[in-house]
């Protein structure tokens, strides 16, 4: 398939910025590993003790992000979702562990995570009781915030089933608020837009980028490339809606990584990590890495879309072009040179007719008009391209249900490094191009002031020139 001329322009990917929760959390989308998808709501450590709910299971996960390779390239939080509670609270009102299947209790097992230099989740339920059946927060919000900073955690997630939704707009904000409360920085992930979706509520994003880190808005992804295409459109079909809120401290989580498991041959599960990488989405992997494959495990690990989905600017991608099975996703990304960003873009095939599709389009019909050129690199084959300039021609072969992105890099910003604002402080290499960054305290206004010296990129985040 040949698609000659689409006439699409990028800038106008960018969209206006929503001021956010400021807690100085989540400055990029986080990274780890979540168990829900893979192991659900096992409890039956008798019968099946390797992969039920228990401190052994998140040990060993924590273990392997680690001697695995994962925890060097960004995944670094290790997060409990639902099912590891005991039936009832404790006798002094405060939540507690299955003792079976926790017997070292959650403080143990939050600095068991610690002391691999990770990062340690939790889950909770804004209702009289979670998904799964066990106690919720509704009643002893205070209390459960204060108990989670006790025992180490660093992100809590919410999840809203028994509750009402329309309660929602209160109650998500008043436990975040219990949460800054005790002092201790934990990411704060909730569900509140997609039940209110579900509803037939109209989600305040105003209020959700206020008070959240991270929000799901669309369906619990489930181990079929069905789903994973479900979530593809919703996001392209709504993007009017959510892409604006996304940003440094406040992203759309379309759920769970899959890659690896059961669901989705290679072909898609390289797609949906290039889906994830374009939506600045949180990369949660929910796979059993004690027997994950090599390739798959490649995958998740590939570092120059890790790099796409970590970078800086925390703009989330788009779909500029949908037409006979073939999508076209861009994402803004760094380094960026006078008024031209550099662009990841992904070639998505969701025909399914045998037999791989070439996509031909004219860099300048992209909206790729940066004057030298852009280095165009694939980030799954490594192939280089070479610098293609706005009139030449990028030719891809896409296989079914497969993907193809590329980086295109301004090619200036390898004559003179631009200046990266630092996210979460660290070296950051960006497709071969290193700059050094030191720690970066201030706060987001403060840190968009140099958005002065690109006038026309302030503008696309809705600053007019001057008042950055």
């Amino acid at each position: 398939m040949r698609l000659e001329s689409i006439g699409i322009t990028l800038l106008s990917l960018c969209p206006f910025f929503t001021w956010a929760l400021e807690n100085g959390l989540a400055r990029t989308p986080p990274m780890g590993w979540l168990a829900w998808q893979r192991f659900r709501c096992n409890t039956d450590c008798v019968n099946d003790p390797d992969n039920c709910i228990s401190e052994r299971l998140f040990m060993q996960m924590a273990d392997i992000l680690v001697s695995g390779g994962y925890a060097a390239v960004g995944y670094e939080y290790i997060i409990v979702d639902d099912c590891w509670l005991a039936k009832t609270r404790g006798p002094d009102g405060r939540l507690q562990a299955d003792p079976d299947r926790f017997p070292s209790g959650i403080k143990a097992l939050a600095d068991y995570v610690h002391a691999k230099g990770l990062k340690f989740g939790i889950y909770e339920d804004y209702g009289n009781y979670t998904c799964a059946g066990y106690p919720g927060i509704l009643g002893s919000l205070e209390t459960d915030a204060n108990t989670f900073a006790d025992w180490g955690v660093d992100y809590v997630k919410i999840d809203g089933c028994y509750s009402h939704p329309v309660d929602m707009d209160q109650g998500y904000p008043e436990f975040g608020y219990y949460l800054n409360a005790t002092g201790r920085p934990m990411i704060y992930s909730c569900s509140w837009p997609v039940y209110q979706i579900y509803s037939g509520i109209e989600p305040n994003y105003t209020a959700i980028t206020g008070a959240c880190n991270l929000w799901r808005n669309f369906d619990d992804i489930q181990d079929s490339w069905q789903s994973v295409q479900s979530v593809i459109d919703y996001y392209g079909d709504n993007q009017d809606a959510i892409v604006p809120q996304a940003g440094p401290g406040h992203w759309n989580d379309p759920d769970m990584l899959i890659i690896g498991n059961f669901g989705l041959s290679y072909e898609q599960s390289k797609s949906q990590m290039a889906m994830w990488a374009i939506w600045a989405a949180p990369l949660l992997m929910s796979v059993d890495l004690r027997t994950i494959k090599s390739d798959y495990a490649a995958i998740l690990k590939n570092r120059k879309l890790i790099a796409v989905n970590q970078d800086i600017l925390g703009i989330q991608g788009r779909r500029i072009y949908k037409d006979r099975g073939i999508e076209i996703w861009a994402r803004p990304i760094t380094p960026v040179v006078r008024n031209d960003f550099s662009y990841a873009i992904a070639f998505l095939n969701r025909r399914t007719d045998g037999t791989p599709s070439e996509v031909s389009v004219i860099n300048r019909e992209l909206g790729l008009t940066h004057p030298a050129g852009y280095h165009v690199e694939d980030l799954y084959s490594n192939k280089n391209y070479g610098t293609l300039l706005p009139e030449d021609k990028i030719t891809v072969d896409v296989n079914p249900s497969g993907v193809v992105i590329l980086s295109f890099v301004v090619a200036s910003a390898f004559q003179k490094p631009p200046f990266l604002p630092s996210a979460q402080g660290s070296q950051v290499n960006l497709f071969g191009i290193p700059a050094q960054v030191g720690s970066d305290q201030r706060s987001l206004p403060q840190r968009l002031q140099w958005l002065q010296g690109f006038p026309q990129l302030a503008r696309s985040y809705g600053f007019a020139p001057g008042r950055v």
